[in-house]
């Protein structure tokens, strides 16, 4: 295990570094194998071949880094990768103790600079949504993978202060606009990550630590989701300049007046270099409902891969209409769908379970 460069008293952003967005090229992608069963209540069985699908399809374009909690943890995904096809050659297993398989929140966010080419591990704290009391194991990977790597490791602090996020909350077009919610990141009763900071304080820590220094600020998430209000079940850059919006057609459903109102925010809203940001909607599934609870259903949980990018799917007419919406907006990669049904039950899926390593610049 390759120690970590001392990453010393500067920030981030001082020293050149910068959070690119997902679509710039990948080194790798980290993905938590799972292995709880809370998250997916009588369905783990059949949530082990939707990530060994997941897995086949990202290999076919870059490294997967899959976090397992041992050799035997290890050789089950193994088979299960092994019988969809997977390439096992382009997959690389950290064992990792983890107490959930959310990598986009728990596991390293990646920074990179050019002069000298680098890339750099971010910690944030994390602690379970302020919603769960296990995640001592889950906090530790962003640690250990730079000492893996052998890469820069910055403790994102204020002050003295240690900063709870995960990287569901917020997203980012890598030329400094970073888009979050007020819901998620500002609400001082409900899974308050971080007491008694403000908006203008988060924006510090984006500026310094992720080189984001034009933050816009959306209202409420999406109904059904336990993370209190993550922009990416919302709202995704897919460019520089352009966004996708969820939207509801619904004026009964619950979801119809959040987003409305997000969208208004949106139309008023400017990039780092002043230019009006470009928003394309995006439709919504119909509920999804099981054991009486409605799920976080949306195509707005999309990953984007080297040469593909991964679209939830929920049997649902609107399947077609989001894919085609994203194929035309991300024309050279190719669009798939990942069936996500039984996923969601786990209150997440596609974007929520990886993590983008960029390559080096």
């Amino acid at each position: 295990m390759k120690k970590p460069t001392d990453a010393g008293s500067a920030s981030p952003a001082s020293l050149g570094f910068r959070m690119p967005a997902e679509w710039e090229r990948h080194e790798a992608t980290w993905i938590g194998w799972p292995h709880n069963s809370s998250d997916w209540p009588g369905k783990l069985t059949p949530i082990h071949w939707v990530y060994a699908e997941i897995v086949r399809k990202l290999a076919a374009s870059e490294i997967v880094r899959v976090l397992v909690n041992s050799a035997a943890h290890e050789a089950r995904a193994r088979r299960y990768m092994a019988r969809a096809d997977a390439d096992l050659s382009k997959i690389e297993f950290f064992r990792f103790k983890t107490n959930r398989g959310w990598t986009r929140d728990s596991g390293p966010m990646f920074i990179t600079r050019k002069a000298p080419s680098e890339t750099a591990v971010i910690k944030f704290q994390f602690n379970a949504w302020a919603k769960y009391n296990d995640w001592d194991k889950d906090q530790r990977i962003p640690q250990l993978a730079a000492h893996r790597l052998g890469c820069t490791l910055f403790e994102a602090k204020l002050g003295n202060r240690s900063i709870v996020l995960e990287g569901g909350s917020i997203d980012v077009n890598g030329r400094g606009t970073l888009i979050t919610t007020e819901e998620c990141l500002l609400d001082a009763n409900v899974q308050v990550r971080n007491p008694g900071l403000t908006g203008r304080d988060l924006e510090q820590v984006f500026k310094e630590f992720l080189g984001a220094a034009n933050v816009l600020w959306l209202g409420h998430g999406i109904a059904g989701d336990d993370t209190h209000g993550h922009v990416d079940d919302l709202c995704r850059f897919v460019g520089h300049q352009t966004v996708v919006l969820c939207t509801e057609s619904n004026p009964q459903d619950e979801n119809y007046r959040a987003l409305e109102e997000n969208r208004e925010r949106l139309q008023g809203m400017r990039l780092e270099d002043g230019t009006r940001l470009e928003v394309v909607m995006l439709p919504m599934p119909a509920p999804l409902y099981f054991d009486g609870r409605r799920l976080p259903a949306s195509y707005a949980n999309f990953y984007i891969a080297n040469e593909f990018v991964l679209v939830p799917t929920f049997n649902d007419p609107n399947d077609r209409t989001a894919i085609g919406v994203l194929s035309e907006l991300f024309t050279s990669r190719r669009v798939v769908g990942i069936h996500a049904v039984d996923l969601v039950w786990g209150l997440g899926t596609l974007h929520c379970l990886t993590q983008q390593q960029p390559a080096a610049v």
